[in-house]
Formats: structure tokens, sequence, C-alpha cells
């Protein structure tokens, strides 16, 4: 942020730039932390994390069509509402396909790599087929509520209201983690079992049950990630969450593989490094994340923040 201020040259605009690059970096980190924490504790490659991702769009979008009046709505409150019951119906949905996911096609491969990324992409696939089944292959708008839209004006900046809320409901999950990873008994043996599994089976915790439970709960930050995203974005398609896919995995991999906090930093410099660039050089944009990868490879070949050595 101090470096892109004096090449960007105006104030204004690289607020703009940086309130829009938040915002984006925290939708990135809600759909990724639930990524990095499978395989922080599961050690489980998902890479049918993005199917997770449009079916929380899609379910969204179902039900902000029939909360029409509320999302209409000039009242703020209203379009909360709207926007808090639809999350939480998508994250609801979505980790109940998790636990499913989970049981049929992720626990038969535990510790197998190759197979897991096999067997995950496939599911990632049919998952895609289904929901194109159910709500058609089209693009479907998803606009948003009457009181989010338009921009709030900071002196001569202008920063879009939605992007605001995004970057306050990521917050929210953000401190909602750090309390349940350092202040709770489950973040207690969450943490310890990415430190060392076999010493927490051998004290008589049932790991099994963590393991199905963390699945289930990064499945349900997929669907909100999902449900932000495709307000971000203003329509969905079943396609969305293999196409947001790499950039997830570009994420993880700057942060270091299975670092919730590493996951949080790498979000907000894939976010910030996109708008900065979209606006400085926009065909360097193309391949920005790509290049800011190789870059802190380069120098942290694990990450930014990697957990114990496996």
């Amino acid at each position: 942020m101090a470096v892109a201020l004096p090449l960007v040259g105006s104030v204004p605009t690289w607020l703009t730039l940086t309130v829009a690059g938040l915002a984006m970096g925290m939708i990135i980190f809600v759909i990724a932390s639930g990524l990095t924490l499978v395989f922080g504790l599961m050690d489980v490659l998902n890479f049918g994390h993005g199917v997770f991702i449009a079916l929380g769009a899609f379910v969204a979008t179902t039900v902000l069509a029939g909360m029409a009046d509320w999302t209409g709505s000039a009242s703020l409150a209203a379009n909360l509402i709207a926007i808090f019951a639809a999350m939480g119906v998508a994250m609801a949905v979505t980790g109940a396909i998790g636990y499913a996911f989970e049981r049929v096609l992720v626990r038969p491969v535990y510790g197998q790599h190759l197979k897991q990324i096999l067997i995950t992409m496939g599911g990632m696939i049919i998952g895609e087929e289904m929901i194109k089944v159910i709500w058609g292959p089209e693009q479907t708008p998803l606009p948003l509520p009457e009181a989010l839209r338009g921009a709030l004006l900071w002196g001569d900046a202008a920063v879009e209201k939605y992007r605001v809320l995004a970057v306050a409901i990521g917050s929210a999950v953000l401190l909602a983690m750090l309390y349940l990873l350092n202040r709770t008994k489950i973040g207690l043996l969450i943490r310890a079992g990415v430190q060392d599994l076999e010493m927490v089976e051998s004290l008589g915790y049932r790991v099994r049950r963590l393991f199905v439970g963390v699945f289930v709960a990064g499945s349900a930050l997929a669907g909100l990630g999902g449900v932000m995203w495709g307000l971000y974005q203003q329509m969905v398609t079943p396609q969305m969450g293999a196409q947001i896919n790499v950039l997830l995995f570009i994420v993880i991999i700057i942060g270091g593989l299975g670092s919730s906090f590493g996951c949080l930093v790498g979000a907000l410099l894939v976010g910030l490094m996109a708008n900065y660039t979209g606006f400085l050089a926009p065909k360097v944009a193309l391949f920005s994340n790509i290049g800011l990868m190789v870059a802190i490879l380069l120098w942290r070949p694990n990450g930014l923040y990697p957990v114990a050595a496996r």
C-alpha cells in the first residue's frame, strides 16, 4: 500500500483502489480459509473446493429472488437481513453437501494426494453439472440490494458501499476464526492436530470427528465466500468455482500451506496487487498474481508463514 501511493499519485484514487483491493482480498480470504484449514489439519488437497463456492452463490440467488421485497427496499436494515439470510442458508446447504462430500469421496483417500486431486476434481465436475441441471447453464444475475448500490464519498474518493460491507464481513470471519483457534478447546485440538496428529490421537480424542467438523466448516465458508463473490461480480455461473480455484491455490501457496494467518496475508496481497496493477499497468495485471507468487517463493520457498514440517 505504501509503495503504491507514490506510483498512483492521487490520494483519492489510491484510497478507492486500496479499499477495493482489501474488499477483494477479504472475500478471497473467506473462501480460501476453509481450504487451507482443511489442508493444515487433514492433509487433504481438495481441488473440489470450487463447487461449494458456486453452490453457495446459486443458493443465495434463489433466496434473494424470494426476498425481492426486502432487497428492493430502500432500507439498509431490510437489505442486510436479506443478505445475511441468504448467507446463512448458503452456508447450511454447502456445509451439508460438504459432509456428504467428505464421507463419500474424501474419506477413502486420506493420505493419498494424487488420488485426492483426481477424485475431488471429479467431484467438482459432477457438482457443476448438477448445478446446471437445477439452475441451468447460463449466467444468472445477482444484483446488489437497493441500499448497497452506489458509493460513499470520503472527500474526493468514492468507495463502493458493498466493498465496505465485504471488508466488515471478512474481518468478522477473521476475528471469529482467531477466537475459535486461539481461545477455545476445539481450536487447541485443531492447532495440536496440525502440529502432531499422532499425539492428539494418543490422548484419546476422536480426531475423525474433528476432521469432519473442519471439512464441513471449510465447505460452509466456501459457500459464504461464493455469496460474497457473486455479489461482488453481480452475476453467477456454474463454472465460477473452477475459475477462482487457481486464485485460491495461489493465495494458500503464498501464505504457506495450512497457515490461516498466511492465508489472510496472501489474500490481501493478491487483492491489492490485482487492483493496483489493473490501474497502473492493465497488461501486467493479467499475470501479476502468478508473478507475485513466484517472487515470494524465490524468497521463502515454503510460503510466508509455513506450518510445522510434515
